[in-house]
């Protein structure tokens, strides 16, 4: 005022008027024992009324019940509006550490489903082979899609954009693994790793034709099975996938030898050993093509009733250089839903024979077309119970064998669960193997 008399040429008033334009403050009710019940600590009414005046509280007993106080909250703490909050008072003032921590007890009946027991026995798998799990983003580009040379009529291509992306050189969700885990192996190649294998389980978005508009159900009860259905409609199919990169040494070098150089047969092994490790057996491996993988070295890894799990290989030269990453990358992923799906139920054990195996090697004749998977698929069927293992250790092409053919050689270990094989009965095995080969896929047994 005084500078409105002295600058402004008003005069003071000696009267004094003050508005109170303050609404009255509200009163809350607060039971007595609700901070106890509420924080799990046996709050005394002492302690209660000590820790409410000290944030400046101000307290009266209830006239209806004893046990209930009467409290208007501080000017200042306009916060403070009904009993929860009074109650984070009190437990605030006395310490938030007092609280005890108390799990609460696990129902019978719950926990993980079997779907997700395999796929953490899976990613448990892939590590015990060395290889180290990473996560990635789920996000990727139509650049990318271009340097993994995927076909524009690829399915894969058909990737869902985000309407409001993290960043706009990343505004596609993935559609393979592959999409996303280049980028984990070249971060950890640009500081300084050289022999890296990383794997990943995660899902991938792959929209089958339009989608339709889920619709937004309210929180107060569980959706039927309609607004369940158009729910479901209204996303994409979103399998779980594993894929893996390797680079560099596969088995290191030191005093014990060279060390070798991971190449396509691992990416395949890779995976065998993955699904042997969750009880689907072994898989059928075909020769095939199919981007980004090398199409020479590409292998199509099946069910045996012809189901597509996966592609395991080394990555095309193209690619490689699009992404910048080591020469002769090997690469591998598959649909672990459907891997999964071939679990059976019941894995049931197989006894071990403690009587000796009985091995023959066979060189096999075929057409340069016949994959080898197909031969030793055939000897197998031939060889029957006694028949235990078949293993390719040759392939040879070349002028000894004639234009159009190829030589395999394979081991065979045979063995019964009861008693030591004679000499006839091995030679009765292999020679039902060879004739169960040469009906199936035209196999002629090599006399030399």
């Amino acid at each position: 005022m005084r500078l409105l008399v002295e600058l402004g040429g008003g005069s003071g008033d000696s009267g004094v008027t003050d508005v109170d334009e303050r609404e009255p403050l509200p009163v809350l009710s607060l039971p007595v024992d609700l901070p106890a019940r509420l924080v799990g600590v046996p709050y005394t009414r002492e302690q209660v009324v000590a820790a409410l005046e000290a944030v400046g509280c101000t307290l009266a007993t209830s006239d209806e019940d004893p046990d209930v106080l009467s409290v208007v909250p501080a000017s200042w703490r306009p916060d403070l509006t009904q009993g929860a909050d009074l109650v984070e008072e009190v437990a605030r003032v006395h310490g938030y550490e007092q609280i005890p921590s108390v799990l609460p007890p696990a129902p019978a009946g719950r926990g993980l489903t079997r779907l997700q027991h395999l796929h953490r026995s899976a990613a448990r798998a892939l590590a015990e082979q060395g290889l180290v799990e990473v996560l990635t983003y789920p996000f990727t580009s139509a650049e990318r899609l271009d340097a993994l040379g995927l076909a524009a009529d690829d399915p894969r291509r058909q990737a869902l954009r985000l309407a409001n992306p993290l960043s706009e050189q990343a505004p596609l969700l993935r559609t393979s693994l592959l999409d996303t885990l280049p980028d984990a192996l070249h971060r950890n190649l640009s500081r300084g790793a050289r022999d890296v294998g990383l794997f990943e389980v995660g899902r991938v978005f792959r929209p089958a034709g339009a989608l339709g508009e889920a619709p937004r159900p309210g929180g107060g009860r569980r959706p039927d099975d309609a607004v369940l259905a158009e729910l479901d409609a209204g996303v994409p199919a979103q399998p779980v996938r594993a894929a893996m990169l390797m680079s560099g040494q596969r088995e290191p070098a030191g005093w014990w030898g060279p060390g070798r150089t991971a190449d396509w047969s691992d990416a395949v092994a890779v995976v065998q050993s993955l699904a042997r490790s969750l009880g689907a057996g072994e898989l059928v491996v075909r020769a095939d093509q199919h981007e980004p993988w090398h199409p020479g070295r590409c292998a199509r890894l099946e069910l045996p009733d012809g189901t597509l799990v996966g592609h395991a290989g080394e990555l095309a030269p193209a690619v490689v250089a699009a992404l910048a990453l080591p020469e002769r990358t090997v690469a591998a992923e598959i649909d672990l839903d459907v891997l999964c799906g071939a679990v059976p139920e019941v894995i049931s054990g197989v006894p071990v024979s403690t009587h000796p195996v009985a091995l023959r090697d066979v060189a096999l004749l075929v057409a340069d077309d016949v994959p080898a998977a197909r031969v030793a698929a055939a000897l197998r069927e031939g060889g029957g119970e006694l028949l235990e293992q078949v293993r390719l250790f040759d392939d040879y092409r070349g002028e000894q064998v004639g234009e159009g053919k190829r030589s395999l050689a394979y081991r065979l270990v045979l063995r019964a669960p009861d008693r030591t094989l004679t000499g006839e009965e091995a030679t009765a095995v292999q020679d039902a193997a060879v004739a169960r080969a040469a009906a199936d896929v035209g196999a002629v047994l090599r006399d030399h």
